[in-house]
């Protein structure tokens, strides 16, 4: 009896002083689900890259740092997120406009702001900056939205879009809007405002086309309905990334097999074509099961949306977990030639570090808001 006692006293000491241990947020299934894409992604860019071990170094810590910063953020209060909405669109407002006045110009684009002791990209900010923005606005009010709460959240979506365009860039353009449009949608917009400003849209199409778009946008647009009117310039990317697909064939060619990557047939293979190189070495098979990993993880990241006590934890969450779903999307349709060539990465499979570790840090903003047992929301 005694020594029951002794081990059920030594139990509940040991039981209060777990329970006084800081509390390490995190959803392990989404953590399982990213860090096993992130070894495919490094078993494939290993192949892509020609066996450079040093660029495979490369590019796993920048994966490994992206996974600290996502495990950080998850541990982070959520109601810090949206008190500090607005200063942080306003901010990264101004940074566009930076950029417009007086921005780093590379590859005959101006995206950069050079401070001297750091180079980046201030659109990249507003990924994450609009659909915040959106939720944080739309929390207080009357849902589903009023016309007038609808036209203010348009304006908030269009300066940031505008801006991002004017550098030009339109794969970010494109992502940073659909993610502000997604927050929209969640909130339960009514369908005669769908198909109105699906209607506004098309009938901007030829303004956009003559006013707007750039002679090389235009091309790849041009580029996408016959590859082979040019196929050794502007056509040459997507023909050779539907060689390298359909060589595959069902089981494809075998890991570090593929000739379009290995021979320099393929451009980009490590960074937006890196699709076409998965898909050569390990065929539909392979395709088919890397889509249904992505697929999960969109899934899991919307059942984690769903958990949240805040309308605009659940708003941001399903947004983050549809802009995912965007990157897949567009990525996988300029692959297969479906889609004009945007320069929009493959997630953990494309070589590069901004745009994943801004991808990581809203799914670290999304573990941070499901595990909140109480949320303060911006108004409490």
């Amino acid at each position: 009896m005694a020594a029951n006692k002794s081990f059920s006293s030594f139990s509940s000491l040991v039981g209060s002083l777990l329970n006084r241990l800081p509390r390490f947020n995190y959803d392990p299934v989404l953590l399982f689900l990213l860090v096993l894409l992130a070894a495919i992604g490094l078993i494939n860019g290993y192949s892509a890259s020609g066996g450079d071990l040093v660029q495979v170094e490369r590019m796993a810590v920048r994966v490994g740092l992206a996974f600290v910063v996502m495990l950080a953020i998850a541990q982070l209060p959520a109601r810090l997120f949206f008190r500090g909405t607005p200063w942080l669109f306003g901010f990264g407002v101004l940074l566009l406009v930076a950029v417009w006045a007086f921005g780093d110009v590379g590859k005959g684009a101006k995206r950069w702001l050079d401070l001297g002791f750091i180079r980046f990209q201030p659109s990249e900010i507003m990924k994450l900056a609009v659909p915040l923005m959106v939720a944080w606005f739309l929390a207080n009010r009357p849902l589903p939205p009023s016309f007038l709460d609808v036209l203010v959240v348009l304006v908030l979506i269009g300066v940031p879009v505008g801006l991002i365009m004017l550098q030009p860039d339109l794969g970010t353009s494109l992502l940073v809007g659909t993610a502000g449009l997604f927050v929209l949608f969640f909130a339960g917009l009514a369908w005669r405002y769908i198909i109105g400003f699906g209607a506004a849209v098309a009938a901007m199409v030829p303004l956009l086309w003559f006013f707007v778009m750039h002679d090389y946008q235009k091309q790849r647009v041009l580029t996408l309905f016959d590859p082979y009117s040019d196929p050794l310039g502007n056509g040459y990317q997507i023909i050779q990334s539907i060689i390298a697909i359909g060589s595959g064939g069902l089981y494809g060619k075998g890991w570090m097999e593929g000739t379009q990557a290995h021979l320099d047939f393929l451009p980009e293979g490590t960074t937006d074509f890196v699709l076409a190189v998965f898909a050569e070495e390990f065929g539909l098979i392979g395709m088919l099961f890397l889509f249904l990993l992505y697929l999960a993880i969109v899934l899991r990241c919307l059942a984690l949306a769903a958990r949240a006590e805040s309308v605009e934890g659940r708003l941001f969450g399903a947004a983050v977990a549809m802009t995912f779903l965007i990157y897949v999307f567009v990525n996988g349709g300029m692959v297969l030639g479906l889609l004009p060539v945007v320069g929009i990465p493959l997630p953990l499979m494309s070589y590069g570090g901004t745009a994943l570790v801004t991808l990581m840090m809203a799914l670290g903003m999304l573990m941070a808001i499901q595990s909140q047992r109480r949320f303060l929301g911006h108004g409490q």
